[in-house]
């Protein structure tokens, strides 16, 4: 799976036009059954597909979910534990070993190593995929977007690793979406993440992505800044966004699937049971494990109740794009306060390796 292959994907993709499903599904208005199980976390599990948002080993063999995701911010913080050590110390030997060149951000690789260390170790207790993130610095580049993927994989399968339990996560940026494209058709799973409007959720659909994330937390805080107020779940603006993708992608029979993130409270997961995947951290993870009130269904596929017409948004409609993302004045900003977050700790993770080299250095020398 070379890059070179990668490469003659985009040049057919700039000359072909993306082709999105327009298929409908039968649709059913009335709501499945609510389920009592243990509790709200095993019937949410017989509802969604229920991954951990965490690279908090522990937290995961606790709450045992199918999946996991991570991203830099998730990974700088789990290295705060001294058992994580070996993960770094491992990265640092296969980078010297490899003896990459040093570049402008010199302990760059050895971040895709860790990353890649701790997603092997996450992969050993989930059934299910990891979802490891590119660099956000990459985020406006497509080209440089596919080497990293490639990268990873490449690192992944080093270790072992069947790509098929993996999502590469990328930043659903116009740019991002087009290497998304290119990694689809070559059989590389992509997670789009910050996804914060309904234009990136089309234009990922139509990419082929296999799945996106959109952020439901960061969209209800912006608004909550905006009208200074709290929201009701019900009313809450990203659960209402999820809700809105969701309904088009099953009335239009998109196999992409929407994996609800980013939650600031159990209210938000439970507007959005029945979603396809969602993906949630440890401390609400625990909520919902200790509630057993009955979890009524809020998604199924044959719901219905999408009015949108059906858009195209393949590689040629970059203004239509530019049009209804720029629009979202939500999305622009937190997409934006998205990848500048996530390349800050990125930034800080690097800095963290360097000073842990130079530490180990000294002490060699001592």
């Amino acid at each position: 799976m070379a890059v070179q292959a990668c490469r003659k994907s985009v040049l057919f993709l700039f000359s072909n036009p993306a082709v999105g499903p327009s298929a409908h599904f039968a649709w059913r208005a009335s709501s499945p059954w609510s389920l009592q199980a243990a509790n709200q976390l095993d019937s949410l599990r017989h509802m969604s597909k229920v991954v951990a948002d965490t690279g908090d080993i522990s937290a995961i063999k606790e709450f045992k979910p199918v999946d996991c995701t991570t991203n830099p911010s998730l990974v700088l913080k789990a290295m705060q534990d001294p058992d994580y050590c070996r993960f770094l110390d491992d990265a640092v030997y296969q980078e010297k070993r490899r003896g990459n060149p040093q570049g402008f951000r010199p302990h760059s690789l050895v971040a895709d190593q860790l990353a890649v260390n701790i997603g092997t170790e996450l992969l050993s207790i989930v059934p299910g995929r990891v979802s490891t993130e590119v660099d956000a610095h990459l985020s406006y580049d497509t080209m440089a977007t596919v080497d990293k993927a490639l990268h990873l994989i490449d690192l992944y399968v080093a270790r072992g690793v069947d790509p098929k339990r993996l999502y590469i996560k990328i930043a659903s940026t116009w740019e991002g979406i087009r290497a998304c494209e290119v990694l689809q058709q070559e059989g590389i799973d992509c997670n789009m993440t910050l996804l914060f409007s309904f234009g990136q959720a089309v234009a990922c659909a139509d990419a082929g992505a296999a799945l996106i994330s959109p952020f439901v937390g960061r969209i209800m805080d912006w608004h909550k800044k905006k009208e200074g107020r709290d929201f009701a779940p019900e009313e809450d603006p990203g659960v209402l966004s999820v809700k809105r993708i969701y309904k088009y992608y099953k009335k239009y029979n998109y196999g992409t699937t929407v994996m609800a993130a980013s939650f600031r409270n159990v209210g938000e997961i439970r507007q959005l049971a029945g979603c396809d995947n969602i993906t949630i951290a440890p401390p609400l993870l625990k909520q919902l494990e200790s509630s057993t009130d009955p979890l009524p269904y809020q998604l199924w596929p044959q719901m219905g109740g999408c009015e949108e017409e059906h858009i195209r948004m393949g590689f040629y409609e970059r203004e239509l794009f530019d049009k209804m993302h720029g629009e979202d004045e939500m999305a622009v900003e937190k997409l934006k306060e998205g990848i500048d977050n996530f390349s800050a700790d990125q930034r800080k993770l690097e800095e963290m390796i360097g000073a842990a080299l130079e530490k180990a250095e000294k002490n060699k020398q001592a």
